[in-house]
């Protein structure tokens, strides 16, 4: 029974393999199988590219982002927030928590201005995230204040090149609308707080987020400004080793009140991660939309096929083949054609890879000096190539189904 199952198979095979009476058919043949080779590789590609991209995007989002941030789950401020962030500092999965304040201020050099979204940070801020590595400038301050009293500022590259910052540059001024009170319409600026402060570090992470138009002031001079106490946007939490990120917040929300919430720092920028993502699979579906395309190849590879083993499939009738029987012949001579293309386009794919991912042999545009990475960033994912081959299959099924179709009207 097993063998009149696998009979076609191995006669279909034998087709593919032996020299045809015309070479059109052998040139055809290896047309389709190419292009269903190619149309994959890219998906292979594509996909790993799509990885590489996302990994450094993330790579990213974590020099400046904290383990853990826990924010209010409804208005803008947590309230004691300072003792929240001792509570939270005392937990064994916990190595430091601060309270940090955010918002949007102006920011005047002289004649020059910009909007910026200023960070209120404590001084021991080093403790739940290094700001080190992000700087490419730096003052001889190390402490919160200059001597004249005003608070140290480090700016992004952004608000450095449009209001001409160098470190250690004083006269700065931070402007933030009155949070409370009223406000004298004979006297505009009174509706404003301002405070001085004293460029420190410049800063660039490379991401248009932070590069633009993000500062970090000390907390006291942001709680001056807004007319705070104890108040704090947030708090950031650094995990102790050992414990990542993602356990350390599911744990925060269920022991938290219902008026917290706890965000790991792959959650921060879900949207931006998220947005990589969709680009990925809509580039995934359009790479498909081409296989299929590549697939019609096939189905004119069989049809000459069929018209050149007309003289053997009336053999094989006469010997007493069922139609279905030589039908399935055709049907399995697309799903090999469609299959064999694309192992060797998934190996194909998968070695061009690797070989970026390991020897980063093709590299950016642009001044290597200003560019964080040089090399397109690419990494090989098994889910992928699983995806991959998974719609390779489902393509030959395709082609198997069309090739039954049109074989029915040979007897």
């Amino acid at each position: 029974m097993n063998h009149h199952r696998l009979l076609p198979l191995a006669i279909a095979s034998r087709y593919l393999l032996a020299r045809k009476s015309h070479s059109a058919v052998n040139v055809i043949s290896a047309i389709s199988v190419a292009g269903v080779a190619v149309a994959v590789a890219a998906m292979v590609v594509v996909l790993s590219v799509f990885n590489g991209f996302s990994d450094l995007a993330r790579a990213h989002f974590s020099i400046l982002d904290p383990d853990v941030t826990v924010m209010p789950a409804q208005g803008s401020v947590i309230s004691s927030a300072d003792s929240l962030a001792a509570v939270l500092a005392s937990r064994p999965d916990v190595a430091a928590a601060v309270p940090v304040l955010e918002q949007r201020g102006l920011l005047v050099n002289s004649d020059n201005q910009t909007a910026v979204v200023f960070k209120g940070v404590p001084h021991h801020y080093s403790d739940v995230v290094n700001t080190e590595p992000a700087a490419v400038a730096a003052s001889v301050y190390t402490d919160e204040f200059a001597p004249d009293g005003s608070g140290i500022t480090d700016v992004s590259v952004g608000v450095a090149n449009r209001l001409e910052i160098v470190p250690g540059m004083t006269g700065l001024q931070l402007y933030v609308p009155r949070r409370a009170g009223r406000i004298n319409p004979a006297n505009p600026a009174g509706a404003f707080f301002s405070a001085s402060l004293t460029a420190g570090r410049v800063l660039q992470v490379d991401q248009m987020e932070f590069d633009a138009d993000h500062i970090y002031i000390p907390l006291e001079t942001a709680r001056d400004i807004l007319q705070y106490t104890d108040e704090a946007s947030y708090i950031e939490l650094r995990a102790q080793e050992g414990v990542s990120p993602e356990k350390l917040a599911s744990e925060l929300r269920a022991t938290l009140a219902p008026e917290y919430k706890a965000l790991p720092v792959s959650e921060l920028h879900s949207q931006s991660l998220m947005m990589i993502s969709v680009e990925k699979w809509v580039t995934f579906s359009m790479l498909v939309f081409i296989l299929l395309i590549a697939a019609f190849n096939i189905v004119s590879t069989l049809s000459l096929m069929v018209i050149e083993k007309r003289d053997n499939m009336a053999t094989m009738s006469f010997l007493g083949a069922p139609r279905a029987q030589i039908r399935a012949i055709f049907m399995w001579m697309g799903a090999i054609i469609t299959i064999a293309g694309g192992c060797f386009g998934i190996l194909l794919g998968a070695v061009l890879s690797l070989a970026q991912q390991w020897g980063g042999f093709i590299h950016l545009s642009g001044d290597p000096a200003q560019l964080t990475v040089d090399v397109y960033p690419v990494r090989l994912a098994a889910g992928d190539v699983l995806a991959v081959a998974a719609i390779v299959f489902a393509v030959a099924a395709l082609a198997a189904a069309v090739t039954r179709l049109f074989t029915r009207k040979y007897n």
